[in-house]
């Protein structure tokens, strides 16, 4: 049995103390039953919690309104905010290739930190390594597996989980497929490379004829929210606690939601961001130009009307899928199985739109790396925030640690319950790496960011504390040179610890003076 667990039955035997009246030796019986029960609970429940972990896909950090963006409207993740404990600073490690989802997913499922997550991804592809994903860790824990919605990963979802629901592949729609002209050049579908300016109506978010999250005649997120509550209602039937992976396709491109979503953002009331730009200056140095199917769908330079239009479409998306989330837990409350169900909500990686002049999430800036993180259940503190920075990969620990399943010496990634109930302050990153293929890398520690661009040979240098919209590069200040090196020294002791084999001698010996 878990700790967290533990405490919430004492926390039972607590209240029922208090009950005016009773006899004492009633008390004392009900006591050492609360304390010495076995694994089923009064409602025939296994005393195992249940855990719902629900994964939305492009979402940043700071797309939820409790959270401090007063232009978004997202009165459910607020409630689960207001309901839990919120990880402030919760980092996806990186990427080997454009879809960084892919990467992000990998090591979620494998424990495994990102060039290790690689290599089990090639052996996924050949099928190996399934019993040691989380589904299948899970399910040797005792739990009925269930998942549902956009899986991205080698593995095959039926081997990974018990039952399974609407795979979805990467991002939907074929309309937003490359397709090649009569002489071999690229075009780009509907969809990308707008708006051009007000009066370029060529696509709607709400148009089902363009397909994409319409495909089937239902939205995604509605298919996946259905699905979902149709595992509630079934739950009953089984003694077993339950553990259902719920992945989100939705933020992501393309960004469609019903008219009374979209009607939720007139596009006067939509801020162009503050660290908003025209165009990023190494875009094509490491990996951001208009080849990159991300950094495509908006005109190149950014217009400040572009990117009000994608952001409103982002927030409608986001909006919708608030809607969703909001339905399967209500759906958890009506099962009458919320009491023991712990929620983990976070997302694959964030997005840029529009911020720095960039539009994907293959970049190193907090807009594009960080994600949201919430932890709600019993003996989860409500309505708390910790700023300790964690990677997003820690829920599968997390997980785990909940489950009482014991986590295996290859995953990489740690449980974040003694930060949530205040048992421990220290993060157990002394530093954050990140990596997109071998064109950028970045370290994050105390507060500091280096960001290193090896084939612009350039490094950049952001104080978070001072500058956390990342605007002011310090890089060139001389009297910086020590946190520079500082910082750099970090990343190539991470580098090794972590199997990043990329060679940044050469950028380290320029930028070291």
């Amino acid at each position: 049995m878990s700790d967290l667990h533990q405490l919430f039955i004492n926390q039972k035997c607590t209240r029922m103390k208090g009950r005016i009246g009773i006899d004492l030796l009633l008390l004392a019986i009900v006591l050492l039953n609360c304390t010495n029960r076995d694994d089923r609970s009064i409602a025939g429940q296994s005393t195992k919690p249940n855990i719902i972990f629900i994964f939305a896909d492009d979402q940043r950090y700071e797309t939820i309104h409790a959270l401090g963006n007063a232009e978004i409207i997202t009165p459910n993740l607020d409630k689960l905010v207001s309901k839990g404990t919120t990880f402030t600073h919760a980092y996806n490690m990186g990427a080997w290739n454009g879809a960084v989802c892919v990467a992000s997913r990998a090591m979620l499922i494998s424990g495994r930190s990102v060039w290790r997550a690689l290599k089990t991804d090639s052996l996924y592809r050949k099928g190996g390594g399934m019993e040691q994903t989380w589904g299948k860790l899970m399910e040797q824990g005792g739990y009925d597996t269930y998942m549902t919605g956009k899986w991205h990963v080698e593995a095959p979802a039926p081997k990974v989980f018990r039952t399974t629901a609407h795979i979805r592949p990467g991002m939907p729609g074929d309309a937003w497929h490359e397709r090649k002209s009569n002489d071999g050049e690229t075009i780009m579908p509907v969809g990308y490379n707008r708006p051009r300016s007000e009066n370029d109506h060529t696509w709607s978010p709400t148009d089902t004829t363009f397909g994409g999250f319409w495909e089937g005649g239902k939205h995604w997120s509605e298919v996946l929210k259905d699905d979902a509550i149709a595992f509630l209602d079934s739950a009953h039937v089984s003694e077993n606690p339950f553990f259902m992976y719920l992945a989100f396709n939705a933020p992501h491109d393309p960004r469609q939601a019903p008219q009374e979503y979209q009607d939720m953002y007139p596009l006067e009331n939509i801020s162009v961001p503050e660290n908003w730009l025209p165009v990023y200056p190494y875009q094509n140095q490491i990996g951001l130009g208009p080849t990159l199917r991300d950094e495509a769908l908006a005109p190149f330079p950014r217009t400040a009307y572009a990117t009000k239009v994608h952001i409103k479409e982002y927030y409608a998306s986001i909006s919708h899928l608030d809607a969703q989330i909001g339905l399967i837990l209500e759906a958890l409350e009506k099962s009458g199985k919320g009491e023991n169900t712990y929620i983990i909500f976070t997302a694959d990686h964030g997005l840029a739109v529009g911020k720095h002049g960039l539009m994907g999430k293959q970049n190193m800036y907090d807009h594009s790396i960080r994600a949201p993180f919430i932890i709600a259940g019993p003996g989860i503190p409500m309505n708390k925030k910790i700023d300790t920075d964690i990677y997003l990969q820690d829920a599968m620990a997390t997980a785990l640690a909940l489950g009482s399943v014991e986590k295996p010496s290859f995953v990489e990634f740690n449980s974040v319950l003694d930060l949530a109930t205040g048992q421990t302050t220290a993060g157990s990153y002394p530093a954050i790496y990140g990596a997109y293929m071998n064109l950028q890398r970045m370290v994050r520690k105390d507060n500091w960011k280096l960001m290193v661009y090896p084939g612009a040979s350039k490094v950049r240098l952001y104080d978070l504390s001072a500058d956390p919209w990342e605007k002011n590069d310090l890089s060139d200040d001389p009297k910086f040179q020590a946190k520079i090196k500082s910082l750099f020294d970090a990343l190539l002791k991470l580098q090794e610890q972590l199997g990043d084999t990329l060679d940044l001698t050469e950028i380290y010996q320029k930028t070291i003076k």
